[in-house]
């Protein structure tokens, strides 16, 4: 290039560069807390069950007011199991401790029990969703084994570990397990013959493969599986508990039993619902942040 033609180049770009106005980048608009919006979503979520509660209530009272009733009615379970309600965390002994402290106790065989279960299961039901020998070979066993109910194991969990609190554990373990086993197989069933074909293409070995490729894309099916397993471990601890003793909130229903309190029956039935509901809750929330949303198909 003649170097008067690369002179009058560069002094043109100079002059551009002189007359060029640099815009900013367009701010993220911020988000506003629409109070109004939050109120309405809040209200239209609480006021229809609040509602259906009060009616329940009222019919409960109606139906039960009279003396002959063999059940008691709301009025009554408030007046005889005041303390229960009010004070939930009373420590006045070994067994005469509140509601709360009972909740505790299950929810720590839970936690043992369900986290063991949800471990397993996510590691067997991925060797059986990626084989199709493991899968022939295992998906009848555990179709059968899923059906037996969970007090059916505490014989033969109590003869084993000769000790109530493992039993209980182990009853939990082998009663939620079964959905997250067969959902994680599905989920992993179900991932893309694309995200197979770059796993090859960038030669990943199987832990490389089962943390970057299968874990994502099975989320939403593993914690469809462990919503399940939750509740279902939930249900097995109180009726362990029942059977095996202890200061569980099981053991607490059949010792109350035993003695006629019925209105302290009632109680723990609506501390076990809430904690079931809230357990529930809390695992789809943790689904819902790592999935971010996704759902299985």
């Amino acid at each position: 290039m003649p170097v008067l033609a690369k002179k009058q180049t560069i002094a043109a770009a100079a002059n551009i560069s002189k007359t060029a106005t640099i815009l900013p980048l367009a701010k993220r608009p911020a988000t506003k807390f629409d109070l109004k919006k939050t109120t309405s979503a809040v209200l239209s979520n609480v006021i229809p069950p609040m509602v259906v509660l009060a009616i329940v209530l009222a019919v409960w009272q109606v139906l039960c007011s009279s003396p002959t009733a063999s059940l008691p009615s709301p009025h009554q379970v408030w007046q005889e199991s005041y303390d229960l309600i009010a004070y939930p965390f009373f420590n006045n002994g070994s067994q005469d401790i509140g509601l709360g402290w009972r909740v505790l106790i299950s929810l720590q065989r839970v936690a043992y029990g369900f986290g063991l279960a949800a471990v397993a299961g996510v590691v067997v039901g991925a060797i059986i969703g990626q084989s199709v020998w493991a899968m022939r070979g295992l998906d009848p066993i555990f179709q059968v084994l899923r059906t037996v109910p969970p007090l059916a194991w505490l014989p033969l969990s109590l003869a084993a570990f000769q000790d109530s609190n493992p039993s209980a554990i182990f009853v939990i373990f082998i009663t939620s397990i079964w959905p997250v086993i067969i959902n994680t197989a599905v989920g992993v069933r179900n991932i893309p013959q694309d995200y197979r074909n770059v796993a090859k293409v960038l030669r990943l070995n199987q832990i490389e493969f089962f943390f970057k490729i299968m874990l994502p894309s099975a989320a939403p099916y593993i914690f469809t599986g462990l919503r399940i397993g939750v509740g279902l471990s939930w249900l097995a601890i109180v009726a362990a508990e029942m059977l095996t003793g202890g200061v569980g909130i099981g053991f607490f229903i059949w010792d109350a039993w035993n003695s006629s309190r019925l209105p302290d029956i009632i109680v723990a039935l609506a501390y076990i619902g809430v904690v079931g509901f809230a357990l529930d809750k809390l695992v789809a929330a943790v689904g819902k942040l790592i999935t971010r949303g996704a759902s299985a198909n």
